[in-house]
């Protein structure tokens, strides 16, 4: 495994470092599961993009909208062997994990669930995988059913086997909790899915910034990543699909460059991909995503989850040694996935976040776009800090001394 010295890894994201541009430099910023920071090479990446290759890609044969195809073609590329699909044709760019389901939810699920049939989510999902399942089913007839966490944030894969019938069609699950951190096992899931010949659709927009994906080996139908994620851009994210399940669903949009010929009347669609990408592409933001891709295959999981666990174990003892604190999930950090979900004894998660404010620490508090998950936990909202590899024990610490002193100054005591 390489070693890096933090400290200078920390210098390669500007925001952490540009002391003239007056924003959160002083900052501990914790609410990495809401988005990560940027290193420079993906802003650099994006830049060069409209720089030198600024043309519509896909459009014009003259030398730049070439290259401005090659850029976004690569990065599909990239992304191909990033996640270990069979073909670039897998790889649909979006704008998020939230367009890419909704694409499947569109496409193939209100083609494919009719009155009758199961949608299968767990309660664990983020609203992005739980809304358009809630749409499929109520326009379909079907019935939307639920697969429930234990209070670490496990499954009980007895349980899912049991709620997986011969009138399931889509089983929806996200592979890491954004509330829990907890890790769910896809590809056991998968496998119960197919026994009963339901497609499985994979939100992963959590576990693609801090483990390895292989949707071969995981035998997904569907698996959605966003790039804001995991370092890069805004505004790219992606779907995964079977290319023979692909193959058969229609366009969730329709306009410009998804097609092979129009007449008045009818279209022939274009193939694969590209059926899928209709208007204008972002491909600055596939050039953003590629360089994020190369950014962390050069630091490496290993080095980043060794990194990601030393901090959450530092911040998880931390809380459980402060009186009146609640930490959901797993009682072990290698369970957290960098994400501690907490609550203070009578104090509301937004003061909490407040107090963190003035000491200069940014998190997250609310219910997380998981509101059902915090309705099942008895709880209508929570403060979530969330780490990466690049925060630091001091940040950590700092946090931690603000913790402590919360409910004091909120007028509680000790």
């Amino acid at each position: 495994m390489p070693e890096f010295d933090i400290n200078k890894l920390r210098e390669e994201f500007p925001l952490f470092v540009n002391e003239k541009n007056g924003s959160v430099l002083d900052f501990a910023y914790l609410d990495n599961a809401a988005t990560s920071q940027r290193p420079k090479c993906v802003i650099d990446a994006e830049m060069e993009f409209y720089e030198k290759h600024n043309a519509n890609p896909l459009r014009g044969s003259y030398p730049l909208s070439v290259e401005a195809t090659d850029v976004y073609e690569n990065a599909r590329k990239s992304v191909k062997s990033f996640i270990n699909a069979n073909s670039s044709s897998e790889i649909i760019f979006t704008r998020n994990t939230s367009e890419s389901i909704n694409l499947v939810a569109y496409s193939y699920g209100l083609e494919n669930v009719k009155e009758g049939d199961e949608v299968l989510v767990s309660i664990m999902e983020h609203h992005s995988n739980l809304l358009p399942w809630q749409m499929v089913t109520k326009k379909s007839g079907a019935t939307l059913k639920f697969i429930e966490c234990e209070q670490d944030g496990s499954l009980d894969m007895e349980k899912v086997k049991n709620l997986i019938s011969d009138r399931t069609k889509i089983v929806a699950v996200t592979q890491v909790s954004n509330v829990l951190g907890a890790v769910n096992p896809v590809k056991e899931i998968a496998k119960l899915a197919h026994e009963k010949g339901a497609v499985i659709v994979v939100d992963g927009a959590q576990s693609t910034p801090h483990m390895k994906i292989d949707v071969k080996d995981l035998d997904v139908d569907f698996f959605a990543l966003s790039g804001h994620k995991m370092f890069g851009p805004m505004g790219i994210g992606v779907l995964y699909g079977k290319e023979a399940i692909l193959d058969k669903m229609q366009p969730f949009l329709r306009g410009g460059e998804m097609i092979d010929s129009v007449s008045r009347y009818d279209a022939v669609y274009a193939e694969l991909p590209h059926k899928f990408e209709a208007g204008t592409v972002n491909a600055a933001g596939a050039a953003g995503l590629d360089a994020a891709i190369k950014y962390m295959q050069r630091i490496g999981y290993e080095y980043m989850q060794e990194r990601e666990l030393m901090l959450t174990k530092r911040a998880l003892e931390g809380l459980k040694k402060i009186p009146h604190i609640t930490v959901y999930g797993s009682d072990l950090a290698e369970r957290h996935t960098g994400i501690l979900t907490f609550k203070v004894d009578d104090v509301h998660p937004h003061d909490v976040s407040e107090v963190l404010i003035a000491d200069k620490i940014a998190v997250r508090a609310g219910h997380h776009c998981a509101q059902p998950l915090l309705q099942y936990l008895g709880v209508n909202s929570t403060t979530r800090a969330s780490l990466m590899f690049y925060n630091t024990e001091e940040e950590i610490d700092k946090f931690l001394e603000s913790m402590a002193t919360v409910r004091e100054r909120m007028g509680y005591g000790k």
